[in-house]
């Protein structure tokens, strides 16, 4: 496009830039014309004696000259010119703020030859008439790179989930899935990808998919709230789906951007053991020994089985329970256990 643009007004060069008018520093999102090592010693040392700070008293899609920044006489003299503008064969140059803050601007600039001479008429009707598209355009690459960062920064905590979460359009199809989802699909046990679309490993869990894809689309039950669904993979291992609704309040920023109708977040209808014991601990001052016994509860069950598993009597486990009932506040192991699972922890383990 700048060389395009260059042609089109008989200009040398060009970039598009940023620059901070309080401490002068800048940088060239894209240029052309320029040698790979002048613009290497602009961004080290010549942007500091450019005179575009000023640009920032100008309007946003006014065309500004060299001569309109400061005396043309006073330019020449500088060492911006003699050391960086005149060794490339340069004179002058059309600049056009495309935006603007209190102390900052990025802009178009299109530099003149010698041979050409000084920005003329004809060259500023001709900028005249590219400008308002280079400020749409240059507008509409920004909201494309913020939608592109909202949606890397989405996708990189979505894929920190121990959950499978897939993001589906009311058809079924399926526009992202995080690293839990990606591992279930290609298992093919409970859910799969069929041409991109969204399918259940067997007549039921089909079924059941196919009622909440439709709901969706029709503005049904599953389209209002939040509903959770029970699961069943071809080896009887049980699932639970929690299907969320991307339409409205803070869920449709995701649905903006991945173009989603609904969330499902499945996992295994299991007690989760990717609770952080550190935290339990300090929570309610366990000794490591308490700790051993209170995560042993939960493994494998009653104190019979605690005690065969750690090696120590059964009086010794009641003990330790009793200590533990007193700690956390507990009157039976079933307190416990839902303890643990308070604690479990969100995050996928991908060590």
């Amino acid at each position: 496009m700048l060389a395009e643009v260059c042609e089109f007004v008989d200009g040398r060069a060009a970039g598009l830039l940023f620059k901070d008018s309080v401490s002068k520093s800048g940088n060239a999102f894209y240029q052309h014309g320029v040698d790979a090592s002048y613009m290497q010693s602009y961004a080290e040392t010549y942007v500091r004696f450019d005179p575009t700070s000023t640009l920032l008293f100008f309007e946003e899609g006014q065309i500004v000259t060299t001569p309109d920044l400061l005396p043309y006489d006073e330019f020449l003299q500088g060492r911006f010119y003699l050391e960086w503008v005149q060794p490339q064969g340069f004179i002058d140059a059309a600049k056009v703020v495309l935006e603007k803050s209190a102390t900052s601007f990025s802009y178009l600039s299109i530099i003149r030859s010698e041979a050409a001479g000084m920005v003329d008429d004809e060259m500023r009707r001709r900028l005249q008439l590219i400008i308002p598209h280079i400020r749409r355009a240059s507008l509409i690459g920004k909201a494309v790179d913020l939608k592109r960062y909202e949606a890397g920064t989405l996708a990189a905590t979505l894929d920190g989930l121990d959950t499978g979460v897939f993001l589906v359009d009311a058809g079924g199809r399926i526009v992202h899935a995080n690293n839990v989802a990606d591992d279930m699909l290609r298992a093919g046990d409970l859910i799969r990808s069929v041409a991109g679309r969204m399918m259940g490993a067997d007549d039921a869990t089909e079924a059941m998919l196919h009622q909440i894809f439709a709901a969706s689309g029709s503005g049904g039950a599953y389209g209002i709230e939040a509903t959770a669904l029970p699961l069943t993979a071809r080896d009887g291992t049980r699932y639970v789906a929690h299907v969320l609704p991307l339409t409205s309040g803070a869920r449709s920023r995701a649905r903006a951007i991945y173009a989603a109708d609904i969330a499902l977040f499945v996992r295994k209808a299991s007690l989760s053991m990717q609770s952080p014991p550190e935290a339990i601990c300090k929570a309610f001052k366990l000794t490591p020994t308490e700790l051993r016994v209170l995560l042993a509860v939960v493994e494998v069950g009653g104190v019979a089985k605690v005690a065969a598993a750690l090696g120590v009597s059964e009086d010794t486990v009641k003990t330790h329970l009793g200590h533990l009932f007193e700690k956390v506040g507990a009157k039976q192991q079933a307190d416990l256990v839902k303890l643990v699972a308070a604690y479990a922890s969100p995050l996928a383990d991908r060590s």
